[in-house]
């Protein structure tokens, strides 16, 4: 039996993002979802976090799931056995992006927080093709069950994040580094920055995938997660 695999999903997402990957991959390892709505800063979410995690583990973070799991590393890189990092960021938040944040915050907290979802996702996170709409759909869940509060909280962890760049170059264990072709929000060659920062990184960029491969593409996203895993190969 692999290590227990820790997933940590993105911004207003929760465990249906990695529905796929848990039902594939729990019949080979334990496999938890640590939910990053705990605290304003991703430090706090990062140290609450290890309190309830196992004493070692692979950690899997998409977006700001993989904003956390750098701060994660960072603080425990002995707990760590082996990190994927997803459509995400390894940078602090820009001025111009954090001042961006704050009407998407008064909007939340009055009563508009689909409506910025909606408008930050049509642009920015998903291919094209047949899927997208049932994705897009599955996201709006998920925000809506997570609610406003979880929303302001998340953003301004965004907006207050470190730069993690001496993290990654520090990073002694076997590193995963995917994105989709597609992803506007955090392109491939953020991507490919991040896998030349970390030593022996694997990079691996899905064509048919924007923001979230997890959904988009799952079986090739679960693949490649067996792959870093050591996990034996599915025959179907």
């Amino acid at each position: 039996m692999a290590e227990p695999l820790v997933l940590l999903p993105g911004l207003m997402c929760d465990a249906r993002l990695f529905g796929p990957q848990i039902a594939a991959l729990s019949s080979d390892t334990a496999v938890m979802v640590g939910p990053i709505t705990q605290g304003e800063r991703v430090e706090e979410i990062a140290s609450g976090l290890l309190d309830q995690l196992p004493g070692r583990f692979a950690l899997a973070g998409l977006s700001m799931g993989g904003i956390v799991a750098m701060e994660i590393l960072r603080r425990a890189p002995d707990r760590v056995t082996r990190i994927a990092l997803m459509d995400t960021n390894p940078l602090a938040e820009t001025p111009q992006v954090a001042a961006a944040r704050e009407p998407q915050i008064v909007a939340a907290r009055t009563g508009r927080m689909l409506d910025v979802m909606r408008e930050e996702m049509k642009p920015n996170y998903l291919a094209p093709g047949p899927h997208q709409q049932a994705v897009l759909d599955l996201v709006m869940d998920m925000a809506d069950a997570l609610g406003p509060e979880i929303f302001v909280r998340q953003s301004r962890a965004l907006q207050r994040r470190r730069d993690q760049q001496s993290t990654l170059r520090k990073c002694k264990v076997p590193a995963l580094v995917l994105c989709g072709a597609h992803d506007a929000l955090c392109p491939v060659k953020r991507h490919e920055f991040m896998s030349e920062l970390i030593p022996y990184a694997t990079l691996c960029v899905l064509p048919n995938s924007g923001h979230l491969p997890t959904l988009e593409q799952p079986d090739e996203t679960t693949q490649a997660l067996r792959d870093w895993m050591g996990l034996p190969l599915v025959l179907r």
